[in-house]
């Protein structure tokens, strides 16, 4: 019988796994390290922990000049000014329905129900 090896993943995609598993590697290392209490065991951990870092880097370096590796592109300036410009508003808004709900309570005074309950008023439900 003659068997052909096909593999299903691409080239690029076997990589990525790899590049993958060595992150996660390197994750476990680091908590094998910090959480070990023989100095001996402390510096075998840290020393494979070096040697899967660096192999995690020549890996990706290679995919990222083999044009297999693809990073995000940059937020521009001018959506992240927008995304907090958005925010903004947004705070603004729940800031003025809470004191509209509040019954109009001052700047800077917040709800407190402890406060309310002390002071003999009911307490009014979130939701209508």
């Amino acid at each position: 019988m003659n068997q052909q090896s096909q593999s299903i993943l691409t080239e690029e995609d076997l990589a990525s796994t790899v590049l993958s598993d060595l992150k996660r590697v390197v994750r476990e290392y680091a908590t094998a390290a910090t959480e070990s209490t023989c100095p001996d065991i402390r510096q075998l951990f840290t020393k494979l922990l070096d040697n899967t870092l660096k192999a995690q880097g020549q890996l990706f370096q290679a995919l990222q000049q083999s044009n297999m590796y693809n990073t995000a592109s940059p937020a521009l300036r001018q959506e992240l000014d927008k995304q907090a410009q958005q925010y903004k508003q947004t705070a603004q808004k729940t800031k003025q329905q809470l004191q509209q709900a509040l019954g109009g309570a001052q700047q800077g005074t917040y709800f407190n129900p402890i406060h309310q309950e002390q002071s003999g008023q009911q307490q009014q439900p979130y939701y209508s």
